[in-house]
């Protein structure tokens, strides 16, 4: 490689190696800002999921502006009034938003997805959210998809996993990703415990 890079003509080397830095400042620029609002812990030269991410951070510098003229709503009241209104057992969609986002209204992850819910761009369209940053509107977003996947699937894990993975994967019975499994596990804990409590009240 070294070898390779030596027969090069300078001025070609040279150019590579401006392209090259430019490519790196502008992964930095990205991933920085990224991690900065959307409190994701994306390594700064990291280039995948790149067109996703830069989608995402253009979707959150249109709704910005809305943040100067009201607050996000608290989200628990939201989140109990779509469980109902979908007719979700109550706190299910509670421990989803709590493992998908911590209940951050802002958050973006590695891979573009966006708001409470981490809806990905694809599923935000299909589900009509046209601000994935709008806590009302992504909560209700979330919750209609959620639904859907328990009356397809009949089971909470299925649901659950069919949220992160997609219903394709979890219908065909193939194995899920590491990834996957934990993440069930993790909404599925969140959710026994909040059960537990609501029967102690």
């Amino acid at each position: 490689m070294a070898r390779a890079w030596s027969a090069l003509p300078g001025d070609v080397r040279r150019a590579l190696g401006r392209a090259a830095l430019l490519a790196g400042v502008v992964l930095a620029l990205v991933n920085g800002t990224l991690n900065a609002v959307g409190g994701a812990d994306v390594f700064l030269l990291s280039p995948f999921h790149l067109q996703a991410r830069v989608r995402a951070l253009g979707r959150y510098v249109l709704h910005r502006p809305h943040c100067a003229f009201r607050a996000h709503p608290p989200l628990a009241p939201l989140i109990s009034a779509a469980e109902r209104r979908h007719g979700l057992p109550a706190g299910l969609l509670a421990a989803l938003v709590e493992v998908e986002s911590g209940g951050r209204p802002h958050s973006i992850s590695g891979a573009g997805a966006m708001g409470p819910g981490q809806l990905v761009p694809s599923t935000a369209r299909l589900l009509g959210v046209d601000d994935p940053f709008d806590s009302e509107e992504a909560v209700d977003g979330s919750a209609r998809y959620l639904a859907e996947q328990l009356r397809r699937f009949r089971s909470v894990r299925l649901a659950v996993a069919a949220y992160n993975a997609g219903p394709g994967l979890v219908g065909s019975g193939g194995a899920w990703p590491d990834e996957t499994r934990a993440y069930v596990e993790q909404v599925t804990e969140r959710y026994a415990r909040r059960r537990r409590v609501q029967a102690h009240r």
